[in-house]
């Protein structure tokens, strides 16, 4: 493998950034008192904070190198799914946020528990602390993939520095430390996204207008071919309704996200966290397809500068390193590891507070002291760390292929009937426990039976998780022609 001098400034600014975000887990770790601050911040972060949160959260590493790649390679119609996660959040302010708030829930998934059964809501946490594991593994190994030849270190080290600092200030810290050092993570990498493409315009002979001009005559935005339906590729019908329910699922089922609703103090500061990422998610995506249509027009222009069979998948990291200036170019892949931090640390505290709530709380010992709730906050921290670690050791190890198209497959499979049962509790009131357990099961063979059955686009598969949910466990809770006894001791229905 071609391999690119990083030089010492740059490892000296990347080195810089990671030691600074372990000094914020140190700052942020004496103020952790009690498990309500552990998990909810005791209410002190304010609505801006939360928002910039929610965002890094979304956007990981892999969204930071992958969106400037498609865009190089093909076209901006993944932007859609962006714009689709704006348009939902008046959906989730006034049919979801209430509940969520109402209950005082340290888990999202409480909720279930109250509206159908404690079957529903071990079933919801189980499968987002399996998944958000999965996907800690994943973007880990994804990430260190494609800085392997521009970071002259050890794949399995790397993967061992980035892991084990999270899990350090993630256990240090709580969800306020968490939340703080994605404020700086979301601002590093939105500032990285914008210079970068100011950089690509200096150097490109004609500046922004002519990357503007090539991009459109190459048909590089939105091309016609991609209006089309179809239900095996990722057309443009395709991507507004997977992306849909993607977006519904990270807002309404997700867990690191939901978290960020209740860690406010107020209902008016929890609006201003989903405007500010209204905000963040309309601006900075756009920056990074820019780049990608930049980087298009600069290496057609300077053809000799790409190595030939070089993998397009790390356009955006090469340039980084073989373009810009010492010390900058440390800071943009800071920001990409930024990119992956933000959104490990967050479904470590995540998947710490499911298993807190919804497994020994709920299952284990009801009454246990605050003292022993953080001591087992924080050994599930390290629990599920080291996990992840080996997963991606394991990825790394064995050079594990087609691993993106298995992880969307995943939010399918895991997603989309956690997503159906908020729909089938929220919407619908004849809705009760049974219908929504059959519903589980319904969703689960559906989903299983496309994967594995069919050749239908990935992107269908949440819908159909969700859909299924809903559809079964309506029927079956009409055919039973009673209501869950919780609906109206919740008072939430």
């Amino acid at each position: 493998m071609q391999t690119y001098d990083f030089g010492l400034l740059n490892y000296v600014v990347l080195f810089g950034y990671l030691i600074a975000m372990m000094l914020v887990g140190f700052y942020f770790a004496k103020r952790q008192k009690t498990a309500d601050d552990y998990f909810r911040g005791g209410g002190r972060i304010p609505g801006w904070a939360a928002g910039v949160s929610v965002f890094a959260t979304t956007l990981s590493s892999i969204t930071f190198m992958s969106i400037p790649a498609k865009a190089y390679t093909s076209d901006w119609t993944f932007i859609i799914g962006q714009y689709l996660a704006i348009a939902i959040l008046p959906v989730v302010f006034l049919f979801y946020i209430p509940f969520f708030r109402k209950l005082k829930i340290t888990s999202a998934y409480e909720y279930l528990e109250a509206r159908f059964d404690v079957r529903s809501r071990l079933f919801a946490s189980v499968s987002f602390m399996l998944f958000h594991i999965g996907r800690i593994a994943i973007i880990t190994y994804l990430t260190v993939l494609a800085l392997r030849p521009f970071i002259n270190i050890d794949p399995v080290l790397l993967v061992l520095i980035i892991s084990m600092m999270c899990i350090v200030y993630t256990w240090m810290g709580g969800i306020e430390g968490v939340i703080w050092t994605d404020v700086i993570q979301g601002l590093l990498l939105s500032a990285g996204a914008v210079l970068i493409f100011v950089l690509i315009c200096f150097k490109v002979d004609g500046g922004g207008s002519e990357i503007f001009t090539l991009t459109s005559n190459a048909d590089k935005f939105f091309p016609d071919s991609q209006w089309r339906w179809s239900w095996t590729d990722s057309t443009i019908p395709v991507l507004m309704i997977g992306f849909l329910f993607a977006n519904i699922q990270q807002f309404t089922a997700s867990q690191d996200v939901v978290q960020r609703y209740i860690v406010t103090d107020s209902i008016e500061e929890t609006k201003k966290t989903l405007l500010t990422n209204a905000k963040l998610v309309a601006v900075i995506p756009l920056f990074f397809f820019a780049i990608g249509s930049g980087l298009f027009v600069f290496y057609g222009q300077n053809q000799q500068l790409l190595p030939e069979g070089f993998n397009t998948g790390g356009i955006l990291p090469f340039f980084v390193v073989t373009e810009m200036p010492m010390g900058i170019a440390g800071l943009i892949i800071a920001a990409i590891i930024a990119a992956a931090q933000s959104s490990i640390s967050s479904s470590l505290n995540s998947i710490s507070s499911c298993f807190n709530s919804d497994i020994y709380i709920r299952l284990v010992n009801a009454k246990s002291s605050a003292e022993k709730r953080m001591k087992i906050a924080k050994q599930v921290i390290i629990a599920a760390g080291l996990f992840s670690s080996f997963a991606t050791i394991w990825l790394v190890m064995s050079n594990e292929s087609e691993i993106w198209d298995a992880f969307n497959s995943l939010i399918g499979l895991m997603g989309g009937p956690m997503t159906g049962l908020f729909m089938l509790g929220i919407f619908f009131k004849r809705a009760n426990a049974t219908g929504a357990f059959v519903g589980i099961i319904v969703s689960i063979a559906a989903v299983l039976f496309t994967r594995y059955t069919t050749d239908l686009n990935f992107f269908f598969y949440g819908v159909i998780g969700s859909l299924t949910v809903v559809i079964a466990g309506l029927f079956v809770s009409l055919l039973m022609g009673e209501r869950a006894s919780a609906e109206e001791k919740a008072e939430v229905m």
